[in-house]
């Protein structure tokens, strides 16, 4: 049987994932440039995302 898990965010985040970043931190400068999930153990949901971005200013971070 199949587990219910909340993947509305994670959707929405794959969608438009800079629009999600600069509307996150308020930086219209920043670029995801990529979205990392499953392969991190730390990861406590199959809903949860972590974008690895990039700005000018603070070069990548996640």
């Amino acid at each position: 049987m199949a587990k219910p898990v909340d993947i509305g965010s994670k959707r929405l985040i794959s969608l438009a994932p800079n629009a999600w970043v600069q509307w996150v931190t308020g930086n219209s400068q920043v670029r995801a440039s990529q979205l990392l999930d499953a392969e991190f153990q730390w990861i406590s949901r199959e809903s949860d995302v972590i974008v690895k971005a990039s700005s000018p200013e603070h070069s990548e971070f996640l």
